[in-house]
């Protein structure tokens, strides 16, 4: 697995997690921070896992518009929450991060929703992205 790859991963457990227990993504960040710092090991898929969550911080209202704009009558609350998280790390990455391509994005994301999420989520995710890519 690559180190971006685990960052996603590492992304998606922070923006998940203070998503459905209801804390500030800023203070889940500053913990793992925290936690990363004490395990060197990791810091290799840290660093960009932070750039995701920062990213996903800065652009929060922009990157939801993205989402509702483009889920054909799904809000946002009604998403189980592993696709709501992920939709925001990837809309971040496809609208806010020239370096990752379009389809790396994409497959990472549904990858991750086809093995963490419900049955529908892979094409769900992959619905919603292709229309944001297409959209930018």
């Amino acid at each position: 697995m690559s180190a971006r790859t685990k960052a996603r991963r590492r992304a998606l457990n922070l923006l998940f997690s203070a998503d459905v227990r209801g804390d500030d993504l800023a203070v889940a960040l500053a913990a793992e921070a925290k936690r990363a710092a004490s395990e060197p090991e990791r810091q290799s898929s840290w660093l960009y896992a932070r750039e995701i969550v920062d990213g996903v911080v800065d652009h929060a209202g922009e990157i939801d518009e993205q989402i509702t704009a483009h889920s054909r009558d799904w809000k946002l609350e009604r998403m189980p929450a592993v696709d709501r998280a992920l939709l925001r790390l990837a809309t971040w990455e496809l609208v806010f991060n020239d370096e990752v391509p379009t389809a790396v994005a994409i497959d990472e994301a549904v990858e991750l929703a086809k093995e963490l999420s419900t049955e529908e989520s892979g094409a769900f995710v992959h619905g919603v992205l292709a229309r944001i890519a297409r959209s930018n």
